[in-house]
């Protein structure tokens, strides 16, 4: 049992600290950005999986030879108010520290799910005070605003597409398609709840590079994500127009859920649409697949193995 312990340790560690930066300087993501989303939820998961079982693991591990008998017992001294023979001081430390992580990771997840959930109500109530519909922009509301802003407001009951008078006259007719389609993907492809899952996770381990580099990897997939399905609709060279004028025009959205266009996120998005695709190989893409669901089916075999 000490080893599978060992080896979830070393697991937990490779995937907080140097997996997260080698796969935020990969260079394939931008390829397949929706396989590179999986990755990284693999090795969110993965990493939450073997954290946890590292820890109890080691803390059963002077109760029982496996890890089913030693929850039992340990279970039954809890249930009885005793303590079982064999649980140290270490293992004791060691099983607070698991209670304590995923109570912690819990707690972040609904606090930023409140939070997050009232903002989103309070930016809707404004946007339907400050905005309205547009003929010449349909399924969009438009705001006055003299900086060119675009940004989607996902919610539990409404959603909406939002516009500013600035963005409107600034860009072409197929311009503004070409951001409505890509804001509309946002909201259709539900970008808005991955993103809330990584920030959630950010704001509770923000010291680790796993949390700082998804959070910030995540973020710049999805746009390009919606980028793909915005160049279904519309030219590359529109929507790229568009992407520039947004993040050189001075506004901002609400952090509501899903970011808009930055001067930092922009040049990756715009070199990308350019260029010409250049999709993966069907047997990386295989490859990469099997790999991502290897690695969070490790951990619970190797509690299941202890």
């Amino acid at each position: 049992m000490l080893l599978a312990s060992a080896l979830l340790a070393a697991l937990a560690f490779a995937l907080a600290w140097p997996v997260p930066i080698v796969l935020a300087r990969a260079a394939w993501p931008s390829r397949a950005p929706a396989l590179a989303l999986f990755v990284w939820q693999a090795v969110a998961v993965a990493g939450v999986l073997s954290t946890l079982g590292a820890l109890v693991t080691f803390g059963v591990s002077g109760l029982s030879p496996t890890v089913s008998d030693g929850v039992r017992l340990l279970i039954d001294g809890v249930m009885s108010g005793t303590t079982p023979a064999g649980l140290g001081a270490l293992h004791i430390f060691a099983l607070c520290c698991a209670v304590l992580f995923a109570g912690h990771l819990l707690l972040s997840v609904l606090t930023t799910v409140v939070r997050t959930e009232r903002e989103r109500r309070r930016q809707h109530d404004l946007v339907a005070l400050l905005s309205a519909p547009d003929s010449t922009v349909p399924g969009a509301r438009v705001m006055e605003y003299p900086a060119p802003v675009a940004y989607c407001l996902p919610g539990a009951f409404r959603t909406a597409t939002v516009l500013t008078d600035g963005l409107v006259k600034a860009l072409s007719s197929d311009e503004v398609h070409a951001v409505i389609a890509h804001e509309r993907a946002h909201l259709t492809q539900q970008h808005h709840l991955l993103l809330l899952a990584f920030r959630a996770w950010r704001k509770a381990l923000p010291w680790f590079p796993i949390a700082t580099r998804a959070s910030d990897a995540v973020g710049l997939l999805v746009e390009m994500l919606a980028d793909d399905t915005a160049r279904a609709e519309s030219s590359a060279h529109s929507l790229v127009s568009a992407i520039v004028a947004v993040a050189t025009g001075g506004g901002g959205s609400p952090d509501v859920g899903v970011a808009d266009a930055t001067p930092q996120s922009a040049a990756p998005r715009v070199t990308r649409l350019l260029r010409d695709r250049n999709p993966l190989p069907r047997v990386v893409v295989f490859g990469v697949l099997l790999a991502a669901i290897s690695l969070v089916c490790v951990p619970p075999i190797l509690l299941l193995a202890a």
